[in-house]
């Protein structure tokens, strides 16, 4: 990614913080094995200011959308306070292998880690955090193929709301209930690092951070690799939809 690239991806901007649109398959900071990150990236995005902006929270490295960075300590640290305290309403799109029967519901299953040696691959675990995700079907194409995935029982269109911030949450959540998120290598059927990509997309975050005025609100555009399977289960780009 170069400096033009990811100054491009910047759907908000003010004074106190930035919103861009993180791509899939880019961790946003290096791990314990180092590697290309988007904080690489970060001093394009300084604006003038002596330092560069800073996480506010996290996406994992296959999920797309809205990140919110914090351009200066003290904005950092009151989105941080904002984040916490679960004052800032997150909403994903994600593609699912079938999908619930009914039109909309609520999933509680607490989440903990799987073992030592996976890292922060997660499960449910009835003594673990509680976790609590709300989710709306969007659309269904029953029978639809998708690369080696749900080839006789279909795809969903979903809007996921993480009422918690869990590691992975959404991609247990989901998987738990039978319905993993397509292309999800580690809690679905999709191969791990191929084809296709994880279908799930932070699609809207709205963030109250300023008295007296109304909640920012930020959208993110679908990213090209979840086009075809959304548009399958009824999302047009021409529609309100987008």
């Amino acid at each position: 990614m170069t400096p033009e690239e990811i100054v491009a991806r910047l759907i908000y901007r003010d004074g106190l913080m930035l919103v861009i649109d993180k791509p899939a398959g880019l961790p946003v900071h290096k791990g314990p094995k180092g590697g290309e990150s988007l904080e690489d990236y970060f001093d394009a995005l300084r604006f003038g200011l002596p330092r560069p902006p800073a996480l506010a929270h996290r996406l994992d490295r296959d999920t797309s959308g809205c990140l919110v960075l914090g351009r200066h300590r003290k904005a950092l640290a009151a989105l941080g306070r904002l984040f916490k305290s679960g004052q800032v309403e997150k909403s994903y799109w994600a593609v699912v292998a079938g999908g619930p029967t009914q039109d909309e519901g609520r999933i509680e299953l607490p989440l903990g880690r799987k073992d030592a040696t996976r890292g922060w691959w997660m499960k449910h675990d009835p003594a673990g955090q509680p976790a609590v995700t709300t989710w709306k079907v969007m659309g269904r194409r029953p029978g639809y193929p998708a690369s080696g995935e749900a080839q006789t029982i279909g795809i969903s269109w979903l809007v996921l709301e993480p009422l918690t911030g869990r590691t992975h949450q959404l991609r247990v959540h989901c998987a738990a209930m039978g319905w993993p998120i397509i292309g999800d290598g580690v809690y679905g059927s999709g191969p791990r690092n191929a084809a296709p990509r994880l279908h799930l997309h932070a699609r809207e975050i709205v963030v109250p951070f300023y008295k007296n005025r109304a909640p920012i609100r930020v959208t993110a555009p679908v990213p090209p690799h979840m086009q075809d399977l959304l548009q399958a289960c009824g999302w047009s780009a021409d529609t309100l939809a987008d």
